[in-house]
């Protein structure tokens, strides 16, 4: 340890350099931000390079993020996982015309981004969600999910009424019955379970 960085991703690493050079797992900015070093660390599921090794009593144990197959070692096949990402349009639709410069947004409008953007898809939060164990197929997860509203609640956004359509469906959207472990985990802080729940009122919203 005296020769090891604070958190549980420099050990890794120096088991990988040291001790075991076929030991696999992703890394890569070891900030907090690409979420590539997602996995359960003592029975939580986090970003390594920023949970440390001092907030582990006893052995450390690591395991990869569970209910997702595992291609080797420490790290799972993501492929649906992203899959579903990309099926929730996860860019600006827009129908007008491009203005000469920018798409503005005001002040308030850009703060109900908070809380939403920040999401870095490590998978943390889907891969504790009892209901994506079990409908994972179909449910689309809290990660797609809090990333759908991210673009519904989006201002300068124009496709609102064909991103509530695609939702409406037993399985995408509801299928969360508010566990509440996605926001438990998520190594940014971040509430997909609240952000789900806003798409839900939106649902009721334009039916009425």
């Amino acid at each position: 340890m005296d020769s090891c960085g604070p958190m549980v991703l420099d050990a890794l690493i120096k088991i990988k350099n040291e001790i075991d050079p076929t030991l696999t797992f992703r890394r890569s900015c070891r900030e907090g931000i690409c979420g590539s070093c997602a996995m359960n660390i003592d029975g939580i599921n986090t970003l390594a390079c920023i949970y440390g090794l001092d907030e582990i009593r006893g052995d450390v144990k690591i395991y990869p993020l569970p209910h997702m197959p595992v291609i080797k070692d420490l790290i799972p096949d993501l492929t649906h996982f992203y899959a579903q990402h990309a099926s929730i349009m996860p860019w600006l639709e827009t129908k007008t015309n491009r203005p000469a410069k920018e798409w503005r947004q005001s002040i308030e409008d850009r703060k109900k981004l908070d809380g939403l953007y920040e999401c870095v898809m490590c998978a943390s939060c889907s891969t504790s969600c009892p209901s994506y164990w079990w409908n994972g197929d179909r449910y689309l997860g809290p990660a797609a999910l809090l990333h759908a509203y991210r673009w519904i609640v989006d201002s300068r956004d124009e496709a609102t009424g064909e991103r509530l359509d695609q939702l409406e469906d037993p399985f995408k959207l509801y299928r969360c019955h508010t566990i509440m472990n996605c926001a438990k985990t998520c190594p940014k802080g971040l509430n997909p379970a609240k952000a789900i729940a806003e798409i839900k009122k939106m649902m009721v919203e334009r039916v009425v």
